[in-house]
């Protein structure tokens, strides 16, 4: 009895054994079929490959790709050009733009649905979010999302030019620009810029210095011509880091042909206008101790009364205080950035004009107190004048004025100018 005990023992012991082996191959077999549905995840249906999967899976995702400018996180990004969406294999169907401060940027998606673009220029050193959806052909929605930051203004450059856009000026106008910042790659930005005239004319540029870029013909602009100053500078390197941000089209017209020739010697000023004397005028110019400048000369602003204080251009006492300090000066016109004008006199005795050269420089005419009769020499020729018309002084004791003094490039040589472009 206690054999057979002992033998039924070993007998269930082996069977288990035995069970435990099969179970093992049982659940390595288990194993080995999985296999044949490799990586099927919890849920998987049984049989269900897994490219079937893949493909069920790709069938749910929209084929939409969108593409969102600038890249997620860009820094000094433009405020004109870079903000764009795109789309291949679908449709927009909205796309949202805000600031950080939750300002809205309006914008338009372009008729095909394959872009969109902001209607306005973006503000300086601003972070920006852009959202955009689109559906595919199987009507499935992709989404995209950027976020970027446009260029700071210590990181950004501006050229403020003249004339302004829409005026009418003399034959004598350059464009004349000025940077807020030094230019390094002066041959980058001046590629940037454009001046052409309706008149076939050439126009050339030419660096002053770093700030300063002015653009003119070998002679005057024709009469009558339009002139278009195209600043495509969004974007440029101007400097190390430092990038351009203007996008911008200024046409302005050249009016009538009117050009001045003061005579210091003879103490007149024949005013010719396309060419035909039209009026010749008694002047007093610079007295023999503050001679008027020689050379070819542009009135760049005019200004029916103006103060003008001689401690701002070098003419003081020995106090300090101003020669002179004249709160109205009438029909000033001004011909230099160093103080020279063009300009009504009515502190001088009428005997001056034609006689005796008496002022500090400038070229005076006679006028009366207040500007307010339009029957004196000065008015007359303010109200015939535009800016960007010529004077030309000549026959004085002093040297030729600087070109870049004021607008007067004119007083460089052709060849000489076309030296200082990058172009």
């Amino acid at each position: 009895m206690e054999k057979r005990v002992m033998t039924v023992g070993k007998h269930r012991r082996s069977l288990a054994a035995a069970a435990a082996v099969l179970s093992g191959v049982l659940v390595l077999s288990a194993c080995n079929d999985g296999d044949k549905n490799e990586s099927a995840g919890p849920g998987t249906p049984s049989g269900t490959s897994q490219a079937q999967v893949d493909e069920a899976a790709e069938q749910k995702t929209s084929k939409a790709q969108i593409t969102i400018s600038p890249e997620n996180g860009s820094q000094n990004a433009s405020i004109n050009n870079d903000a764009k969406v795109a789309v291949k294999e679908g449709k927009l169907t909205a796309v949202s733009m805000t600031s950080a401060e939750g300002g809205e940027v309006k914008g338009e998606i372009a008729a095909d649905g394959l872009s969109w673009k902001p209607t306005g220029a973006l503000q300086r050193a601003t972070v920006y979010k852009i959202a955009a959806t689109a559906v595919d052909a199987s009507g499935l929605e992709a989404h995209e999302n950027s976020s970027f930051t446009t260029v700071s203004k210590e990181n950004s450059f501006i050229g403020n030019f003249t004339p302004e856009d829409g005026s009418t000026v003399g034959v004598g106008m350059p464009v004349s620009i000025n940077f807020n910042k030094a230019i390094t790659d002066k041959k980058a930005v001046q590629a940037g810029i454009t001046v052409s005239s309706s008149s076939g004319q050439e126009v050339v540029g030419h660096w002053f210095s770093g700030t300063r870029l002015d653009f003119r013909p070998d002679d005057y602009w024709q009469a009558g011509s339009t002139v278009t100053l195209k600043l495509e500078l969004d974007g440029v390197e101007g400097a190390n880091g430092v990038f351009g941000v203007q996008q911008k089209t200024v046409t302005f017209k050249i009016g009538r042909s009117q050009v001045s020739t003061v005579d210091v010697a003879a103490k007149t000023m024949t005013v010719k206008r396309d060419g035909k004397v039209v009026k010749t005028i008694p002047i007093s110019a610079g007295s023999p101790d503050n001679t008027t400048y020689n050379g070819q000369m542009v009135i760049s602003e005019k200004f029916k009364e103006t103060r003008m204080n001689g401690a701002t251009v070098g003419f003081t006492d020995s106090d300090g205080k101003g020669e002179y300090d004249i709160k109205d000066v009438p029909h000033a016109m001004r011909l230099s950035t160093s103080g020279t004008f063009i300009h009504g006199n009515y502190w001088g005795a009428r005997s001056i004009f034609g006689s005796v050269n008496t002022s500090h420089g400038c070229v005076g005419l006679a006028d009366v107190k207040g500007a307010g009769d339009p029957n004196q020499m000065a008015a007359w020729f303010y109200d015939q004048s535009l800016i960007g018309d010529v004077v030309i002084v000549k026959n004085s004791k002093d040297k030729t004025i600087a070109p870049d003094n004021g607008l007067n490039g004119w007083n460089m040589d052709w060849s000489t100018w076309k030296a200082g472009s990058q172009g």
